[in-house]
């Protein structure tokens, strides 16, 4: 399998090696919830929840969002913090998984650009398939070029999630695109997201 190993993420989180996390949830999510994009009530998945922080925010707006991760010590250190707030966290492979029912919303984050991007199509399929009609997936697509993707290196994670990519992975037959610009989020190593929210068709 290309990428990221069970024990690679396992070992980042063993040792607290996670310069990805902010140690707060993405300061989007509260934008996303201030436009009542995520509200109580909606079934929600955060795939790829790491250590919780936008689980912990949204219980505390009573969401009782679903988490995933990969790593039995993400999942650990999630249930932590989460503690009694709502919603839960469950140890899974988000190549493999199926919710119990449909879902209102998917809060996209750090799993796609945690994924090898020849893994993408395979992940793009779970997320149609997981949303209802009408269903919302509220996006953060990774921007991390790499020097070495001018000699057609793919180098990750996170993994470089270019705007035109990222159209082809989500096309317009299956999503709905709100029109561009899109929210630039800034990140302290450098990065940026772009906030993008597309509707299931």
């Amino acid at each position: 399998m290309s990428g990221p190993t069970l024990d690679f993420w396992q070992q980042r989180f063993e040792n607290g090696d996670t310069p990805w996390d902010r140690g707060a949830a993405h300061p989007q999510l509260q934008r996303w919830l201030d436009e009542g994009q995520l509200a109580p009530g909606l079934a929600t998945l955060v795939p790829g929840c790491g250590r919780g922080h936008e689980l912990v925010a949204l219980g505390r707006s009573g969401i009782a969002a679903t988490g995933l991760d990969y790593a039995p010590a993400a999942v650990a250190l999630a249930r932590e913090r989460l503690g009694d707030l709502p919603g839960r966290v469950l140890q899974a492979d988000v190549l493999d998984w199926a919710p119990e029912a449909p879902l209102d919303r998917i809060y996209e984050q750090t799993c796609l650009c945690a994924l090898h991007p020849d893994q993408w199509r395979r992940y793009a399929d779970r997320l149609h398939a997981w949303l209802k009609p009408g269903g919302r997936l509220l996006a953060l697509f990774m921007q991390a070029r790499r020097e070495g993707a001018a000699e057609g290196r793919v180098e990750g994670p996170p993994y470089h999630g270019d705007i035109n990519a990222m159209r082809v992975l989500f096309p317009a037959s299956l999503w709905d695109w709100p029109a561009p610009p899109y929210p630039a989020v800034a990140h302290e190593r450098g990065w940026f997201e772009l906030a993008v929210v597309l509707t299931r068709c």
